[in-house]
C-alpha cells in the first residue's frame, strides 16, 4: 500500500509533458494488449471462416449423398439366401483369378491375392449393391506392389 502514495507523489513531481508521454505509453501498451488478446484472434477466425465454410459444405453434401444412398439400399426388397449367394458368386467371378470364394453355411470368405485397390473398391461397391452384403471381417495387407492380399468374410443370411 506504500507504493500507491509513492507513485502519486512521483506523478505530481513530473512535468505535464512527461505525464502526457507516460499516459501515451500506457495507452499504446493497452492498445497493443487489446489487439493481441481480442482483435487479432477474431480477425484470424474471420479470415479463415470462408474456407472452413466451404469445407463443411462439401462434407455436408457428401453426407447427404451417403444418406440418400443408404435410404435407397434400405428401400430395396430383401433377398433370399440363394439369391444373395448367386449374386456374390457372380461378383467374385468378375474379379478373375485374383479372388477365390469359399462358402460355408451363411458365411462367404473371399480370398484376395494382389488385387488393385481400385478394383477392390469397385467390387465392394458392386457386392453391396447387387448382393447386398458388406464385409463383417477383413484381414488385408498391402503387398510390395501396392495391391491388397487377404480375406474378407461376408454374411449371406437373408438381408
Amino acid at each position: 500500500m506504500k507504493l500507491l502514495p509513492g507513485l502519486r507523489a512521483r506523478w505530481d513531481e513530473i512535468s505535464v509533458r512527461e505525464r502526457r508521454l507516460v499516459l501515451g505509453a500506457v495507452a499504446l501498451m493497452l492498445g497493443a494488449l487489446l489487439w493481441w488478446v481480442a482483435v487479432a484472434p477474431a480477425l484470424a477466425t474471420l479470415r479463415g471462416a470462408e474456407g472452413q465454410h466451404r469445407l463443411l459444405d462439401a462434407r455436408l453434401q457428401q453426407m447427404l449423398r451417403l444418406q440418400a444412398q443408404a435410404k435407397a439400399l434400405q428401400a430395396q426388397p430383401r433377398m433370399s439366401y440363394d439369391d444373395t449367394r448367386r449374386a456374390i458368386e457372380a461378383s467374385v467371378q468378375s474379379l478373375g483369378p485374383v479372388a477365390q470364394l469359399t462358402v460355408a453355411g451363411d458365411r462367404a470368405t473371399v480370398t484376395l491375392k494382389a488385387i488393385a485397390p481400385d478394383a477392390m473398391a469397385q467390387w465392394l461397391m458392386q457386392a453391396r449393391l447387387n448382393a447386398r452384403v458388406v464385409p463383417g471381417e477383413a484381414r488385408l495387407v498391402r503387398n510390395a506392389t501396392g495391391n491388397w492380399d487377404g480375406t474378407l468374410v461376408l454374411s449371406l443370411g437373408a438381408q
